[in-house]
């Protein structure tokens, strides 16, 4: 028999992953506390978890949610930024500068602009070197 849906197409175990989706972020986690897998491994966990964040009904019932959430708590990247760049300014001003704290605001901005990715560039040569008896497999 078919599990019912609920108004957004959806199981009550895949809203309820939805809903703890939005508040951990970890979608194994989401899946656990969702579904019975008290029997699976932590990676069949992991790729079910993953297959019902592509589902698209589930992946706008997330976007949904967080929308919803941001406009409650009135949350943008740019009062976040605005938040971090007080913690930044206050911390460099404290009476003992805390060059730390001032440091964890700067990365704070830098994730959520995307630009905390480290790039590894590589340099040199690649070579092969082929004599005659490569070629007449002598």
């Amino acid at each position: 028999m078919a599990r019912p849906l609920n108004e957004f197409g959806l199981t009550e175990q895949q809203e309820k992953f939805c809903r703890v989706f939005v508040e951990t972020g970890n979608a194994s986690e989401s899946y656990r506390q969702s579904y019975k897998s008290d029997r699976k491994s932590v990676n069949s966990v992991a790729v079910d978890a993953s297959r019902l964040l592509d589902n698209p009904k589930v992946n706008l019932r997330i976007n949904a949610l967080r929308e919803t959430h941001q406009k409650r708590h009135a949350i943008t990247v740019d009062t976040l930024l605005e938040k971090l760049n007080t913690v930044f300014t206050t911390a460099l001003a404290a009476e003992t500068p805390q060059s730390s704290a001032a440091v964890q605001a700067v990365m704070g901005q830098a994730k959520l602009l995307g630009l905390d990715k480290q790039l590894i560039e590589l340099s040199g040569e690649i070579g092969v070197r082929k004599t005659l008896d490569d070629f007449y497999g002598e």
